[in-house]
């Protein structure tokens, strides 16, 4: 693959380099970068809109502030490709969000221009705040604590964190430096009052003038002429928005400014660097995918691509014979809301990721994005229910422990039929950690009265969808993968399942295999691998770890001398309530040898999902290898040899 010209660029390994950069250099460096960034994720896929939108800023950032003693810190890290790019990992860039690369977000283990790790939204003023609180207090890092610079999306600012955040910025009144990137986009386009205020705050403005303003940098001015400046500026930016709220927080709002002009972001970045003696926030206007068409005229602007052709835009993903996971889920929520009018979706800013797009196509008024909000999501689902509607919160495993005591104090004390549909459980792959979906069953399964199930296939998917709909008798819960199906034939009408009822299914003897979600493939395949040694195990599918199919657990103890549960989650969740129920009825006390396979105690880092498992070991091999360990079968071969 032919790759972009970048002799600006190719000067530069690190921000020290940077700054020795004319202005005139650095306008031509950003659009190098943008090349580079471009070029790059179309080898590894990635979240390309929002790195591209922030390409002049994230120079002009590093060439006004000395990075990483001055402290950069990017909310969530979608947009910081053009950042590592900068930052001394440029030759690792083709590694990105692989296997052994770079991390797809910011990290702290990876370089010590990632001063605070990311991938939630809406961390980085909290985060900023403490780094000046610490430098003011004379905090120690090897690099120092200098200016701490968040760097927040408008999407962002519908999460309650922020203004929390913000108020106590306000109050402390330290300087600290927030730079507002709108580009009125997070990953679908956004929701809510604030995004109509930020609207309104440059929508109607005369902004050419606004520009001149920025450019001028006021407080640069001979002090005679500052005043008379600084009054003229306050009327023309009044007319325009009528005051901020920013400034009632206790910032001083600068903006909103072109985001994309070089020229004046240097200007008011090195003003602010100058004269700031208290929170400030420039509110800087961008566009998502700026300067590469396919992204610019993508309906969410090219927010997470996979490997892409540069020339046409057109990504190469691979076929797939199976539906998706939340295709299926989509599929069959909407035909559950057919039959009854009182199903409505919730999600918080994951239209697409979830499926609700589909939904809301088909049942707009029935559907609700509430921004990036999950504890607000969980607490109007506990609203809606106690309203007497059918409520299904969709959301990420990963992002639903962002609401994790409104479920606890909103919806389960209250024992409200609140329906989560938990998208990505498990293990990811090129998100990594930060998105892998490992504590669900754990944290819902020890909540009294909750229900929670996990789907082994796209079929048990579409019947726990409909086993949520006609529930009524408290909270339920049914997770499922990132990815395709197995390609099982589906229902024509998804029947609900019995509650807390499991399944066999294949007998055998010695050895019981039960699983709970999707490792049951594994366990099968594993079954098969064994079978060929002369060891036929008996394979059960869960399908609830609360309330637990305890006749079918003790069965199974009781027929076999070796007993092993399946999970995609971490310690603490399915197999410790098997374990407790084995325990209450005795079942060890007669030499049952049982085993759960649960996920590491430890972060797994991005990979292939199939790495990953192999590496978690959870894969068919590591079962097959597990139930040999406990029959003594590798210690009996290799005592005949």
């Amino acid at each position: 693959m032919t790759r972009p010209a970048t002799p600006t660029l190719d000067r530069v390994r690190t921000p020290d380099e940077l700054r020795t950069l004319t202005d005139a250099e650095l306008a031509r460096l950003a659009g190098e970068l943008r090349d580079e960034t471009i070029s790059a994720v179309s080898e590894t896929g990635g979240h390309l809109g929002s790195s591209l939108g922030v390409v002049e800023l994230t120079v002009a950032l590093h060439a006004v502030f000395n990075t990483p003693h001055d402290k950069l810190i990017w909310d969530v890290g979608h947009q910081c490709y053009p950042h590592k790019i900068l930052t001394g990992r440029r030759d690792r860039i083709r590694t990105l969000r692989k296997e052994g690369g770079l991390s797809g977000f910011t990290k702290r283990a990876e370089s010590p221009y990632d001063p605070f790790g990311a991938a939630h939204s809406s961390t980085s003023i909290s985060a900023a705040l403490g780094f000046a609180v610490a430098r003011d207090l004379g905090g120690r890092t090897p690099e120092g604590v200098g200016d701490a610079i968040a760097v927040i999306g408008d999407g962002a600012l519908s999460a309650g964190m922020a203004y929390e955040a913000m108020n106590n910025a306000g109050h402390e009144k330290r300087r600290l430096i927030v730079i507002l990137n709108d580009n009125e986009m997070s990953i679908a386009p956004p929701v809510g009052a604030m995004s109509s205020y930020l609207s309104r705050l440059y929508a109607g403005a005369p902004f050419q003038e606004l520009k001149a303003a920025a450019k001028g940098a006021v407080s640069m001015l001979p002090p005679p002429f500052r005043e008379g400046a600084k009054r003229a500026k306050d009327l023309l930016k009044h007319m325009a928005v009528g005051g901020t709220l920013f400034e009632e927080l206790g910032f001083s709002y600068l903006g909103p400014i072109d985001g994309h002009d070089m020229e004046q972001l240097l200007a008011v970045l090195r003003t602010v660097k100058a004269r700031a003696d208290g929170p400030i926030l420039i509110h800087a206007i961008t566009r998502k995918g700026k300067g590469y068409a396919p992204a610019e005229e993508a309906q969410d602007r090219g927010h997470a691509t996979a490997k892409f052709d540069v020339l046409t835009g057109a990504q190469k993903k691979a076929a797939s014979n199976a539906p998706s996971y939340t295709n299926v889920f989509a599929e069959a929520l909407i035909s559950e809301a057919e039959r009854d009018e009182r199903i409505v979706a919730v999600t918080a800013a994951m239209p697409d990721g979830t499926g609700l797009s589909k939904f809301a196509r088909r049942f707009a008024p029935r559907c609700f994005d509430v921004g990036i909000a999950e504890q607000h999501a969980v607490t109007f689902s506990a609203g809606l229910a106690a309203g007497g509607m059918k409520p299904f919160c969709a959301i990420y495993s990963t992002f639903l422990q962002r609401g994790y005591d409104q479920v606890v104090h909103d919806v389960a004390i209250q024992r409200l039929p609140v329906r989560f549909a938990i998208d990505r459980a498990g293990l990811v792959g090129a998100d990594g950690a930060t998105h892998a979906g490992a504590f669900d069953i754990a944290y819902l399964s020890n909540l009294p009265g909750f229900t929670v199930m996990a789907a082994a296939d796209e079929a048990e998917l579409a019947r726990m969808v409909a086993t949520a709909a006609a529930h009524d008798e408290g909270p339920i819960a049914f997770r499922f993968p990132r990815g395709e199906g197995v390609g099982c034939e589906m229902p024509e009408r998804a029947e609900p399942l019995e509650i807390g009822r499991g399944r066999i299914l294949r007998e055998g003897g010695r050895v019981a295999l039960l699983s709970f979600g999707t490792r049951l493939a594994e366990a099968l395949a594993a079954a098969e691998a064994l079978a060929a040694r002369g060891i036929a195990p008996t394979v059960a599918d869960a399908r609830f770890a609360k309330p637990l199919d305890t006749a079918l657990v003790l069965d199974l103890a009781r027929e076999h001398e070796v007993l092993v549960t399946l999970e995609e989650g971490a310690v603490g969740g399915f197999g410790s309530h098997v374990a407790q129920c084995l325990a209450e009825a005795g079942a060890f006390d007669t030499g049952l040898k049982f085993r759960s396979m649960v996920l590491p105690d430890a972060f797994i880092d991005q990979a292939s999902p199939a790495a990953m498992y192999a590496a978690a070991g959870l894969d068919a091999a590591a079962i097959e290898a597990r139930v040999l360990g406990l029959l003594d079968i590798a210690r009996i071969s290799s005592a005949r040899v």
